[in-house]
């Protein structure tokens, strides 16, 4: 039986998002704090003669999945005929604003890369990654991020690495829509990006960090509001307000250990009388995505020593 490689599909958070204009092709200048989290999706890659996708979610296997665009993306980049059987066990929220699909597709594009041996460096295969989303490349990279630009500009940053609770609110947040929305934030002065990163902390601790896009989604999505709430009402352990991560719906709100992540969402569970989704998750500023394929090259390497 043919091995098949298991790698993580990471979500991310917007630490902060500011919108600060609109570009003349009618894409939107940002400047936001990529940090990922240490839960996600799962990937398993295994060679075969065609491409073929699985899931748990059957209504995700379709020709407009990320996965199959960046897997095809490759064929048509390296013009290799191998295929593959890509299993994808789905766990992060759709229309959440934790990045799942361009995390997908990231993994996809590091994985077959990998399984296929086509050598293609991180540079080209973030080249290859904004054609699939402009989160793709910060998940290619790998490194927690300043972004600029439509998200593709980007500086390595290093964030304290919070526990967060993470409430799923039960809507689907439609990101195209919410770019076009004429009551959009699109005029927020650019900041430094030293200046971002050097502050960031202290911006923290004075509720000063903000997302452009949340005024305007919790006044449409009931949903999100309501959970903004409740993270804001948990019990004063939390070192931060609650945020929306990028065009939502998902919310968090950091801690300083799981513990007190643990605390507050039993109490949110206890006090809100419903079932909301909820996940607890580290901070980490290397993708778990990477940490998995370096442990992999190093096991590689030992058994090509030993041999």
């Amino acid at each position: 039986m043919k091995s098949e490689l298991v790698l993580p599909a990471p979500a991310k958070l917007n630490l902060f998002l500011h919108i600060t204009g609109r570009r003349p092709d009618g894409y939107h200048a940002l400047q936001t704090l990529f940090q990922f989290l240490d839960y996600g999706d799962e990937l398993g890659f295994t060679l075969q003669d065609s491409l073929a996708l699985e899931c748990n979610l059957p209504e995700l296997v379709n020709d407009d999945n990320l996965i199959l665009k960046a897997a095809r993306l490759l064929q048509q980049e390296t013009g290799t005929q191998q295929g593959a059987r890509i299993r994808l066990d789905k766990r992060l929220p759709m229309g959440g604003g934790v990045g799942g699909g361009s995390s997908d597709a990231a993994t996809t594009l590091l994985g077959l890369n990998a399984l296929w041996d086509l050598q293609l460096s991180e540079e080209r295969l973030a080249e290859l990654g904004l054609q699939l989303g402009a989160d793709v490349p910060v998940f290619v990279r790998g490194s927690a991020a300043f972004a600029e630009g439509v998200g593709e500009i980007l500086t390595p940053a290093h964030p304290p690495e919070y526990w967060y609770l993470v409430l799923v609110p039960d809507c689907h947040v439609n990101t195209v829509k919410m770019y076009a929305h004429g009551d959009l934030t699109r005029d927020t002065p650019a900041i430094k990006v030293c200046a971002a990163l050097e502050t960031y902390e202290e911006q923290r601790r004075q509720n000063r960090l903000h997302n452009d896009f949340e005024p305007l989604v919790r006044r449409l999505y009931p949903e999100v509001e309501s959970c903004i709430r409740l993270l804001d009402n948990v019990p004063n352990s939390s070192i931060g307000r609650a945020m929306m991560s990028g065009s939502g719906a998902c919310v968090f709100v950091p801690f300083a250990s799981r513990e007190q992540a643990e605390s507050a969402k039993a109490t949110i569970s206890s006090d809100s009388g419903s079932d909301i989704e909820a996940f607890i998750a580290r901070g980490v500023n290397t993708s778990p995505l990477h940490s998995t394929l370096h442990r992999r090259q190093a096991v590689h390497q030992l058994e090509a020593c030993s041999t």
